[in-house]
């Protein structure tokens, strides 16, 4: 077993408790309960290992991390750890006083998340009345505060088509960075694949809208732009390649190399509550299961891109040929690309499953 260089990012999951039930949620469909959540003595040693194995980002996120009273501490921690600090939040729990905290704290950004700018659509998504004007609030807050800002689009078929008004309110609101990230299909995005898939032409007409965006603003706003792997012949490397950049650790205390990887099944999840992150990160036959290039199978193997896009996502390969060591159907070497052609352009019927405990 070769020694893995240091994570650059922890995703601390603190919680899997919001507000908004956005059916597009990466999340697992077993969300965990308050109950199974660490205490704030169990975040505070994570951070310490985080920090002592090299990791150089922390990103709080959820669920919803400002559901915890102890955020503000955690960052703090994080912030003495010389660790660079940054939130994923909703924004609908942030006001002058929880915001003063955090900024108090030494948070160094945040990302906000937006479901649309249009306040019904947005309702529609996120399920919570009055979140897209307590959004606004708060980004104006957070520009006021001088803490760098991002703004996140998760765009989907039903609200593609307004690209161009998120890239114009992303600049309007003073943010130095906007997402406009596609559904990524795992957790809940998966369950509601055949309702949130765009189609390649709003597609096609999204990348437009960021192609002049970029052009028009120019450096005043950086602009990232996650594309859909469904419409695509090449897949990305997902988190950088497994096991070798990124370290998720869930609210009861899972770690992962992935957010999806609980779906993968028949394997063992490590645990920080009775093994250390640094053990985790280099010995856990979970984190060496697909970690660097021998596990791959054909045409991965002799593919001259295999320390390019690493076999693509294992978690996307798993959703669509029931295999998680299969080539990522996404390529077009796949003998089974025909699978991802099929989901792409699958029927738009039914409702909504929406993100919610017990939903299932």
């Amino acid at each position: 077993m070769s020694f893995a260089p240091p994570p650059m990012s922890l995703l601390a999951e603190l919680t899997h408790r919001c507000p908004l039930a956005c059916p597009y949620c990466s999340n697992p469909i077993a969300l965990d309960r308050r109950a199974s959540e660490m205490e704030t003595a169990d975040w505070l040693r994570v951070l310490d290992e985080a920090a002592s194995l090299g990791v150089l980002q922390v990103h709080f996120s959820g669920g919803e991390p400002m559901a915890r009273n102890d955020l503000p501490e955690l960052v703090r921690h994080a912030s003495k750890l010389n660790l660079y600090t940054n939130l994923i939040t909703s924004g609908v729990l942030i006001n002058d006083t929880t915001l003063e905290a955090l900024d108090t704290a030494g948070l160094d950004h945040i990302q906000l998340s937006f479901q649309d700018v249009d306040e019904a659509g947005a309702e529609r998504i996120g399920g919570l009345r009055g979140a897209q004007e307590k959004k606004l609030n708060a980004a104006r807050l957070i520009k006021a505060r001088g803490i760098p800002l991002t703004l996140n689009f998760v765009v989907h078929r039903e609200n593609v088509a307004r690209v161009p008004e998120m890239l114009d309110l992303a600049h309007d609101l003073g943010a130095g960075r906007v997402e406009i990230a596609h559904t990524q299909y795992y957790g809940w995005g998966l369950k509601n694949r055949a309702l949130l898939m765009p189609s390649a032409e709003q597609l096609e007409a999204s990348t437009e809208a960021v192609v002049k965006a970029r052009a028009r603003f120019g450096n005043s706003l950086a602009i990232d732009y996650v594309t859909p792997d469904y419409h695509a012949d090449q897949p990305k490397p997902c988190m950088g390649g497994w096991g070798q950049r990124f370290v998720n650790i869930t609210p009861s205390g899972k770690v992962l190399p992935c957010h999806a990887a609980e779906t993968i099944p028949n394997v063992v999840f490590p645990n920080v509550a009775t093994e250390s992150l640094g053990a985790i990160w280099q010995d856990s036959p979970l984190f060496n299961l697909f970690r660097g290039t021998d596990w791959m199978p054909e045409p991965c193997r002799s593919c001259s891109l295999k320390e390019v896009d690493w076999g693509g996502c294992r978690c996307q390969a798993l959703a669509l040929t029931g295999d998680a060591s299969a080539t990522d159907p996404v390529c077009a070497r796949s003998n089974q690309h025909a699978l991802v052609m099929e989901a792409s352009t699958a029927g738009h019927d039914g409702e909504f499953l929406y993100r919610r405990f017990g939903a299932i």
